[in-house]
């Protein structure tokens, strides 16, 4: 029999998109259904998304780009002081996690990490002095992702402070991050009691140097193979680090015993601190994924996203075909488990630099690797599997040097595609802390959020303009 006679002997099968009532109807009717998974795109991207398919360049400026970002190597390779390596920082520079801000306008924990660092760095005698500095424009704000940075929640880069460097090593490619604090009220938090301040500058004449010192005499550490091994150990490489961490101080703990000349004591002191701070690697995670994403920048007609990031005012995002241009939308809250006596009034809106790791196939996207990251963010470990599946549909690619044990060893969802986001209105999905509203609180808690999807609207409405530039 013919394949045609097969298919007119057969009981008819519906195919049906998008609303489930209809296809619910016709199986009351006896019939079989074929659902289709379909919604329409977002409004007011058609015309966009119509111009970008006739125009015909994007898909291989994708494949251009996923190509750079999953090429990097990133090396952690020394440890500077800020002023030393960003060429452009004066004394009353300080950079900060997101799109561009100004005083008037940053959240609770943005001004209170603007006022911890002005304390830090000597700029103002106490926090009302800060504040009203700030406020008359004594200091200059500039966003990390600016000069190859990025910093976690706050991201408060002042001149003083340790950065790690991190290098490509296949490629000329360089970024920088700030070290973690640890958590609780620390000055990424939007803390700046005065333990934060005497923490800072302990990193400052300890931390930083010792570090430094260490990568110069035992050489770089190869970033990309702890953060594949830490995906086998139930890391995500956002909110969850302790294994990387480990990782980490396993590379580096023979040159911290015997390979410096830095005192026994310091030495001693470097070493517990990183021990005690299972979120130590998630700058130096951040400052990998930085890496990453700036290779897949300035690809012409490509709508990958080179970067997501907060200021707990805004939420922007930057593509690759769009150079530096930022799509900016609200911030918008975190769906988060809270400590203490804290609740969600007590909760600043969405921030920090963090979201990098999504950016480049991590955190939320990789949280299958992670089930026991509920503990911490909430949600469920069969949730944490399917905001992981859920992230390959808005992809480009699979990850094959980060690996999902649950998965059956498949690949991170690698490269988020602004078109498909606004096509299929599927979210980036985020895991993250959560800062308290007010200017001193620090951590109050983590959780789950979502991209806004208007960032990815109006950044597909400038591609498709850019098309005849």
């Amino acid at each position: 029999m013919s394949d045609l006679s097969q298919l007119l002997d057969s009981d008819p099968v519906v195919a049906t998109a998008g609303t489930e009532m209809l296809a619910e109807s016709i199986e009351q009717q006896g019939s079989m259904v074929s659902r289709a998974d379909w919604s329409p795109p977002y409004p007011g991207t058609e015309r966009a998304l119509i111009a970008l398919a006739a125009d015909g360049r994007m898909p291989a400026a994708n494949s251009t780009a996923i190509d750079r970002m999953m090429s990097v190597r990133p090396s952690l390779v020394d440890v500077r002081v800020a002023r030393d390596v960003f060429g452009d920082m004066t004394d009353h520079t300080l950079f900060h996690a997101g799109p561009p801000l100004e005083w008037e306008r940053a959240s609770g924990p943005m001004r209170g990490a603007i006022i911890g660092a002005m304390l830090y760095e000597g700029l103002a005698d106490d926090p009302d002095d800060a504040a009203a500095r700030a406020a008359r424009g004594e200091i200059e704000l500039s966003p990390c992702h600016h000069h190859g940075a990025v910093g976690p929640m706050a991201g408060v880069t002042s001149p003083s402070m340790p950065v790690a460097v991190v290098a490509d090593a296949a490629g000329d490619g360089v970024s920088y991050s700030t070290l973690n604090e640890g958590l609780g009220k620390v000055l990424r938090y939007g803390a700046f009691a005065p333990e934060v301040i005497d923490r800072l500058r302990w990193m400052d004449g300890v931390l930083g140097p010792v570090l430094g010192a260490a990568l110069r005499s035992g050489g770089p550490i190869d970033l990309r193979s702890l953060i594949a091994q830490a995906l086998q150990m139930g890391d995500d490489g956002h909110n969850r680090n302790r294994a990387v961490t480990s990782l980490f101080l396993r590379t580096i703990g023979g040159v911290l015993v015997d390979g410096t000349d830095a005192p026994v004591a310091q030495r001693q002191e470097v070493f517990d601190f990183i021990e005690g701070n299972d979120h130590f690697m998630l700058n130096l995670v951040m400052a990998a994924g930085k890496l990453a994403s700036d290779a897949a920048a300035g690809v012409a007609a490509s709508s990958l996203v080179t970067v997501m990031a907060r200021n707990g005012t805004d939420f922007g995002v930057r593509l690759s075909g769009t150079g530096d241009q930022w799509f900016v939308a609200p911030a918008p809250p975190v769906d988060g488990l809270y400590l203490g006596s804290f609740t969600e009034d007590d909760a600043s809106p969405d921030i920090g630099d963090s979201t990098i790791t999504e950016t480049v196939g991590l955190g939320g996207f990789a949280m299958a690797a992670a089930p026991a990251i509920v503990g911490f963010v909430g949600g469920t470990a069969a949730g944490a599997v399917r905001r992981t599946l859920a992230m390959y549909e808005i992809t480009m690619a699979e990850n094959d040097a980060y690996q999902i044990p649950m998965l059956e060893f498949r690949g991170t969802p690698t490269g988020i595609d602004a078109a498909k986001v606004v096509r299929t209105g599927v979210l980036p999905q985020i895991n993250t802390g959560v800062a308290g509203k007010v200017p001193g609180t620090g951590m109050v808690g983590a959780g789950l959020v979502e991209a806004p999807i208007e960032c990815f609207a109006q950044g597909i409405d400038a591609l498709a303009g850019s098309l005849t530039e």
